[in-house]
């Protein structure tokens, strides 16, 4: 893949769609979308790899041909983590086509949701490095997640497209599950040579920061600074995760009682436990203990929009 940038010389790109991804999974997008709104920004588009391949297998396949000037990829968040985990310090180009259900790295850097207007930003954009995240070896964009929001992603998933009144039943009832004392969880927490023990309902490893304003949810306005801002919250009742819900609204969360807040650019939680569930960028898996972190300063190029929308 040619090397680009500042401003970008985007002509011939590889295009990996993820089909189950948010929107199109849920919304019914026609697959011909992506291919179709490149063609009309302009560009030329290989065809894409062998679409019975696992994602991984064909993002690999994508970024390895010949003649390409960006790896683009029609997906969610947890399909851009892939991608970022195949292209991590390549010195690739990575393009993105948000039809995921959250979109959180689009909205971060500035991409527009709007697919013939993601695909302009391709085609007419500048190439950003941003910073990824790393724990035991996977690569995440945004955050890795451990607790309650992990355990209810499987339950999430478990009704992905099937949305009924006893299909929401079974998630309230499941989130209410999760939400009492004994599910938290015990570790000690390496930072800097420094280990303390801790209890925590949620932990997230944020890769820069959180923004903290009105109508600022899960948005974050750094994603270059070489730092984890990590958030721990010993406990969350039902009252408290409704006052966090109105504190991310109002643009007051941090200040949530029992709410740990710092950073770091790598650490280490231990555990009892064999193995625990992580949630990174959306996507849950289970990783052997102890986790390891570490920070990865600009080791993803990003095409984002040249007027500095993704600054």
């Amino acid at each position: 893949m040619d090397g680009v940038a500042g401003e970008a010389r985007i002509r011939t790109v590889a295009l990996v769609t993820n089909a189950a991804s948010g929107s199109l999974a849920e919304r019914g997008l026609d697959p011909g979308a992506p291919p179709a709104a490149l063609a009309a920004a302009g560009l030329a588009v290989r065809p894409e790899p062998d679409p019975a391949l696992p994602l991984r297998a064909r993002l690999r396949a994508a970024a390895s041909l010949p003649g390409i000037d960006a790896l683009v990829v029609a997906g969610g968040d947890g399909t851009l983590a892939c991608a970022a985990q195949a292209l991590a310090d390549t010195g690739a180009v990575l393009g993105i086509l948000p039809v995921g259900t959250m979109n959180l790295l689009a909205r971060d850097l500035g991409i527009p949701l709007d697919l013939r207007a993601a695909a302009a930003v391709i085609a007419g954009g500048r190439a950003r490095a941003i910073d990824l995240g790393e724990v035991n070896g996977h690569v995440f964009a945004i955050n890795s997640v451990l607790g309650m929001p992990a355990r209810m992603a499987r339950y999430r998933e478990a009704e992905r497209g099937r949305l009924s009144l006893a299909g929401l039943a079974r998630f309230l009832a499941a989130l209410l599950r999760n939400l009492g004392p004994s599910v938290r969880i015990g570790a000690r927490l390496t930072i800097g040579g420094e280990t303390r023990r801790v209890r925590f309902h949620t932990f997230a490893a944020v890769v820069g920061d959180y923004r903290e304003g009105v109508g600022e949810v899960l948005s974050r306005g750094e994603v270059d600074r070489g730092r984890f801002t990590l958030y721990l919250l010993a406990r969350l009742p039902a009252r408290r995760l409704l006052r966090l819900g109105l504190g991310f609204a109002a643009g007051a969360w941090r200040a949530l009682p029992d709410l740990d807040r710092r950073e770091a650019t790598d650490f280490t939680l231990h555990t009892r436990r064999p193995s625990l569930r992580v949630m990174n960028d959306g996507e849950a898996i289970l990783l052997e203990t102890p986790l390891t972190y570490r920070i990865r300063p600009g080791a993803l190029r990003v095409l984002v929009p040249a007027d500095g929308a993704g600054a």
